[in-house]
């Protein structure tokens, strides 16, 4: 089984990592974090054969929509999920807005872009389980 791998582009914090990175690890799935738009535009680079974007609409050297047209550009078929505070931003480009900063939300939304690794996932979860009772 191959995980589904994602970029998750968040704003940097002095002494902490991501936790949307380590949201979307409990689901099992791979994260690769950028802090700004340009390590993202080089991570993306580096890592074409992502499964999607997850991207903090207020990262804060590059506009969210001027980003997500990059990362386009770079890769027109990659689906790129924008989250934001209910009614903060638009970005027409995006693939999904996410107007909230639930974690379930967010998985079940990643989990709909990878349905086949998902169920996947689960069965191996399942599995471990069982082998643990």
């Amino acid at each position: 089984m191959v995980r589904p791998c994602f970029l998750v582009i968040d704003r940097e914090y002095s002494g902490s990592i991501s936790t949307r990175k380590l949201v979307i690890e409990t689901a099992k799935f791979n994260v690769v974090t950028a802090y700004s738009a340009l390590e993202a535009i080089d991570t993306l680079q580096a890592f074409p054969r992502l499964h999607g974007i997850v991207l903090d609409a207020g990262i804060r050297d590059m506009t969210c929509c001027d980003l997500v047209a990059r990362m386009k550009e770079l890769n027109p078929t990659l689906p790129v999920v924008v989250i934001s505070a209910p009614g903060t931003h638009e970005c027409p480009q995006a693939d999904h807005l996410l107007e909230s900063f639930e974690p379930a939300q967010l998985l079940a939304l990643l989990q709909s872009l990878v349905p086949a690794e998902a169920t996947a996932i689960e069965k191996r979860n399942e599995q471990l389980t069982k082998m643990q009772s």
